[in-house]
């Protein structure tokens, strides 16, 4: 299989609106109709609650992980395209030709997609994310700073140039996707975790 196809279906992987699908089984019409009008885990935990919002987050974090295994490994392990597999499935999740080209915001499926890529690299970024969300509550930016840290740890670290070159490009756009989040995290109007979409 060409480097190019199987890029392809990695994007159709990351592409699988997740958020979506668990709205619609817990009985959310359409997920993207509530509270901030996103399909990630964390919308999901605002309007239905934390089963379905942590079978979202695990659901992203498979399917960015799956994306990078099938991408790598239907092109006979080739570092290059499993990396530009991780993008492909980052940019899957953010603009989904399931959803028209709307999607989340990158977190979760960056997360997975990075996880299988540059693992040493996202662990510090983990405990960035982590640190960050309990000390301000706010989901958002635990995700802007730990994506920030994963192409310096996959540098620092010694990871292929095409892996770094990758987390840098995920990371561009994940932070990119949080525009919002950053707006309203400047005004001070960011929602923290506990607060239910009104």
């Amino acid at each position: 299989m060409t480097a190019l196809a199987a890029v392809a279906l990695a994007y159709l992987v990351g592409a699988i609106p997740i958020g979506y699908l668990v709205g619609r089984a817990f009985g959310v019409a359409d997920i993207r109709r509530h509270g901030s009008g996103n399909i990630g885990a964390t919308n999901v935990l605002r309007t239905a609650g934390r089963l379905p919002a942590a079978l979202t987050l695990l659901g992203d974090l498979l399917k960015g992980a799956g994306a990078v295994a099938l991408g790598g490994g239907l092109a006979g392990g080739d570092g290059q395209v499993a990396a530009a597999s991780a993008v492909a499935a980052t940019v899957g999740n953010c603009w989904s030709v399931f959803l028209r080209f709307r999607g989340g915001k990158g977190g979760a499926t960056g997360l997975g997609a990075f996880l299988a890529l540059v693992p040493w690299a996202v662990a510090p970024a983990a405990l960035v994310w982590l640190v960050v969300v309990l000390s301000f509550r706010y989901v958002s930016l635990g995700t802007i700073t730990s994506a920030a840290c994963v192409p310096l740890g996959a540098l620092v670290l010694g990871y292929p140039r095409a892996s770094v070159v990758a987390c840098a490009a995920g990371a561009a756009i994940v932070i990119a996707r949080h525009r919002d989040n950053i707006a309203r995290l400047t005004s001070g109007t960011e929602r923290r975790v506990g607060e239910r979409a009104r």
